[in-house]
């Protein structure tokens, strides 16, 4: 999960080859990463086994496209255009949980196409789970048109745990109606659900972030069995530093801003500031607020400040150390995804992020790429750490 990149985008030429079979089909590659993550992470209950199942109907005509072929879109879930994307959560005092990220209308040609595609995904988890879509529906005039635009149109992701149903979760895109309406679109969505106090502390916070250096990336909706249902906007931040990122984690009231940070330098290698993939903060809301945010989580992309996944393994290893988590689990999932040494490549960790909530302990994710089509050769390492900038 990353900001979409400029139009016109190509991937890097200087690639290295995959360890996958180009014959192998997607739904095969991504079921098997899935079904050895769960294994890894002890998530066995059969609301899992279904997961694994529901693939092929959440992939669509791209289920059984191998991929020898190419990735059927220039989707920007996981780098190489792979439509998919998986990640572990870890508490220090929690069983950790494992999610599954699918850009259901990958194969479709158009945007407003790929929404449709992605709402009858929707209906095939919500017929499973016993889930309702109606917040969806609430607000399909604003996030899908039927002239929509932008780089995608409807994400869908499963929560899947150790006992209880799956969690589900639905990213729409605020520049549905360009990018120049995407602060009028979430506005708009908020109040809808209740949220419309909370947008005047947001902007006025936000007016040095936008339009320069923030973008409104993601509106996401939490579906289904979650004890405290969220609205969460998620925001990207181009260039910024550590400060400013502890600034946008002060908006949790009772928050640690210098947790943040200190994760925030941990992850990017003590970059200062990050000027190559941007930070993302996900504020998220709930009933028990609702004029402020009730749980903040900074992303950080870890894959542009590392010369490898080894590197990225290390540094994530450094904060689950620090909240109490050991790297064990950590070091099976990545097992459970390749078996490449994490040496020679960059980006299977793509992301590493920290959340804090005023009703739950602090939770690390670590953001895992299928590599399905490639994998990303090693980059030379920032010639000034503290830079933030690539060498």
């Amino acid at each position: 999960m990353y900001p979409p990149a400029p139009s016109g985008y190509a991937p890097p030429p200087e690639r290295s080859t995959g360890v996958v079979p180009a014959t192998s089909t997607l739904q095969e590659h991504l079921a098997g990463q899935l079904r050895r993550l769960l294994d890894a992470a002890d998530v066995t209950c059969s609301w899992a086994q279904d997961a694994v199942r529901l693939l092929p109907a959440l992939l669509g005509p791209a289920a059984g496209r191998p991929l020898g072929a190419g990735p059927p879109s220039p989707s920007f879930v996981s780098d190489d255009h792979s439509p998919a994307e998986l990640s572990v959560s870890f508490a220090a005092d929690g069983a950790p949980t494992v999610r599954v990220l699918v850009e259901p209308g990958c194969a479709e040609g158009t945007v407003a196409d790929s929404g449709r595609a992605g709402l009858r995904a929707l209906d095939r988890m919500a017929t499973c789970w016993d889930v309702t879509a109606e917040p969806v529906a609430r607000v399909a005039d604003l996030f899908l048109p039927a002239a929509a635009r932008g780089p995608f149109s409807l994400w869908c992701a499963m929560d899947l745990r150790r006992s209880g149903p799956p969690g589900v979760k639905v990213y729409l895109n605020p520049e549905a109606h360009g990018g120049d309406r995407a602060a009028e679109v979430v506005e708009e969505a908020l109040t809808r659900f209740g949220f419309r106090p909370a947008w005047p502390a947001l902007t006025a916070r936000a007016t040095s972030w936008c339009p320069d250096r923030g973008r409104l990336l993601f509106f996401a909706l939490d579906l289904g069995h979650w004890q405290e249902p969220r609205v969460k906007l998620y925001i990207a931040h181009q260039g910024f530093s550590v400060e400013e990122a502890e600034a946008v984690a002060g908006l949790l009231p009772g928050g640690c801003p210098r947790s943040v940070g200190d994760f925030c330098r941990t992850v990017g290698g003590g970059a200062p500031r990050f000027d190559g993939l941007p930070l993302v903060s996900c504020l998220s809301f709930t009933r028990r607020d609702r004029e402020r945010p009730s749980g903040h989580t900074l992303h950080v992309p870890v894959r542009d400040y590392v010369r490898d996944d080894r590197v990225a393994r290390d540094r994530a290893a450094a904060v689950l150390g620090a909240g109490g988590a050991g790297a064990t689990l950590l070091d099976k999932a990545l097992t459970a995804m390749t078996s490449r040494r994490l040496s020679d490549g960059v980006g299977l960790i793509s992301y590493v992020s920290f959340a804090r909530s005023t009703g739950g302990p602090p939770r690390v994710t670590v953001y895992l790429s299928p590599e399905a089509y490639a994998v990303h050769p090693p980059h030379d390492p920032p010639r000034d750490t503290a830079s933030g900038k690539r060498g």
